[in-house]
């Protein structure tokens, strides 16, 4: 039981000097970095209590909703016509505007297929 104690305690105090380490110096309320890593160190019980419950800023609000590189939903300014405000697709948009451009891709590829057959066909008729 001890040693389950003991673990959970290292552990407390591990995760207390790494997010105190990783704050930026706005983040931290009442003390100074330092001061709040002597705190841990010294006291680890009761200075990781304390960094968690007071001494920590806690952001407002987290997006956890975003999917994937949040500079998909960037769009350069220059792409947009002008006067068209800036909205973002939906799945379904995204969706068919591939399908299309996939559909272009293959049509290109036939062309040059078929250029590439009337070439060889002109080459043995001469």
């Amino acid at each position: 039981m001890s040693v389950v104690i003991s673990v959970v305690l290292f552990a407390l105090l591990v995760g207390a000097l790494i997010d105190i380490i990783l704050r930026s110096d706005d983040q931290v309320k009442h003390l100074p970095k330092i001061v709040w890593v002597l705190l841990v160190v010294f006291l680890p019980l009761v200075g990781s209590i304390l960094w968690f419950t007071i001494g920590r800023e806690y952001s407002q609000s987290v997006s956890l909703g975003s999917f994937g590189d949040p500079r998909r939903r960037e769009r350069p300014a220059s792409s947009s016509p002008a006067g068209q405000s800036m909205r973002l697709k939906t799945t379904e948009e995204e969706l068919a505007e591939l399908e299309r451009e996939i559909e272009f891709h293959r049509q290109q590829d036939r062309i040059r297929q078929l250029e590439a057959e009337l070439d060889e066909r002109r080459r043995k008729t001469e």
